[in-house]
């Protein structure tokens, strides 16, 4: 398997690891569901026991998941305040509405955070370009109001 180089913020980073502390300290508390749920008798039919197996099973795959992730992950440093880069924290001007979005790798992107991926049709587009500049995106013409 390839390894790929996964972008994240510190901020992403942090997020990430207390994501994955919780999990682990969640470990105990699953087992004992489960282990309560087997007391039950019957496994074949008993709701308990297959509810806390598969919330075990999501646990331990998303644990994996964040393992991976951190130990490919390569920490962006704040963007550069010239041109639109990774980790840059932009203001556009989209047909009169403002918006600021900071651009980050796709693992921790959240648009309803204001973090958008450097591989997102929008983020793509504003690559590289400087303050003042515009750029078409999806016909319409969208200016860098500020790099932060």
């Amino acid at each position: 398997m390839i390894k790929k180089n996964i972008s994240l913020t510190a901020e992403g980073k942090k997020e990430l690891e207390k994501e994955l502390d919780e999990l682990i300290k969640s470990r105990p508390a699953i087992a004992e569901r489960i282990a309560t749920a087997r007391a039950f008798g019957d496994l074949s039919e008993n709701e308990e026991y297959s509810s806390a197996r598969n919330e075990q099973k999501i646990a331990e795959g998303r644990i994996l998941e964040i393992q991976e992730i951190l130990k490919s992950a390569k920490i962006i440093r704040g963007g550069s305040k010239s041109t639109v880069s990774l980790g840059a924290t932009v203001v556009l001007d989209m047909g009169g509405r403002k918006v600021e979005y900071t651009l980050v790798g796709p693992t921790e992107a959240n648009p309803l955070e204001g973090k958008i991926s450097n591989e997102s049709p929008i983020g793509k587009a504003a690559m590289g370009h400087k303050a003042g500049e515009s750029f078409d995106f999806n016909g319409k013409s969208v200016k860098i109001v500020e790099i932060k």
